[in-house]
């Protein structure tokens, strides 16, 4: 495949930068060079690196984005597992909890495996659909003196370690957690992310595999640009559920008793 095939298939699918070199290995920095059309001429092992997400079937976002259209669910879920895990490996950086907290306050970001990930603001559209997620939950979190809900921004060091702290935009507690004044330091039971362009890969793939590790027994990602919603059950069938706007989506850890109804938010953003 040719570097002007390749640029072709990334503007098709949508592809940042960033989402090639997490999934190629190859460096962010030569990538952009490469589709600026700066280095004309790249090595022949990068060129492989580079050609194998365009033409392998378990390309990050293809998998998702295919979900109920051409793919079976056990496919999808095979190739997000695959990936998730794919783009974790190998990937810790240097930074610390103390270097996060040391980073101006106007600055939004989440460190993951000793990487700084930015955080752009989120859209009118996100707000609204967190703020009336928020509305429901709250209601019957309150008739369980055990839990508390959260809405973001507040610090989650979601892993026993020193490189890992992540803002979810909404979750539930429930029991005893560790927690001090300042954020929460064991995993959630619970997590919504809302998805915006600018996240789609960090919380379909990232996050997702540091959920899955880190112990969160349940996580949904609502996708308001395809009206849908996927839900991992990690204590039940391997299999994830997916949702439309249409649908009311049970809370799974909540035993039957809680469950939103999207179709009620969905005509309220809309």
């Amino acid at each position: 495949m040719t570097i002007s095939q390749m640029q072709e298939r990334k503007a098709e699918l949508g592809y940042t930068n960033e989402m090639i070199a997490e999934y190629s290995g190859v460096p962010l920095g030569t990538v952009a060079k490469i589709f600026a059309g700066v280095t004309k001429s790249p090595r022949r092992d990068t060129i492989l690196a580079l050609e194998k997400i365009f033409t392998e079937k378990s390309g990050a976002r293809t998998a998702y984005e295919d979900s109920g259209m051409s793919e079976s669910a056990e496919d999808i879920y095979s190739c997000v597992r695959e990936a998730a895990a794919e783009y974790s490996a190998d990937r810790r950086g240097i930074y610390t909890i103390d270097d996060y907290y040391a980073l101006p306050d106007d600055r939004r970001v989440e460190l993951i495996d000793g990487v700084f990930y930015d955080m752009a603001s989120p859209t009118l559209v996100h707000q609204d659909i967190l703020g009336r997620l928020y509305q429901i939950i709250v209601s019957c979190v309150d008739r369980h003196p055990d839990c508390k809900l959260y809405i973001a921004p507040v610090d989650v060091r979601i892993l026993a370690d020193n490189t890992t702290i992540v803002q979810p935009d909404l979750f539930i507690i429930c029991g005893r957690k560790d927690q001090d004044t300042h954020r929460v330091n064991e995993a959630p039971d619970f997590i919504i992310e809302i998805l915006s362009p600018s996240n789609r890969f960090h919380d379909l793939f990232r996050k997702l595999h540091l959920y899955m590790r880190a112990g969160v027994r349940e996580y949904w990602i609502v996708d308001p640009e395809n009206g849908k919603v996927t839900v991992y059950y990690f204590e039940g069938e391997e299999l994830p559920d997916t949702y439309t706007f249409e649908d009311t989506v049970p809370i799974r850890i909540s035993g039957g008793h809680c469950s939103v109804d999207f179709k009620a938010i969905k005509d309220k953003i809309l």
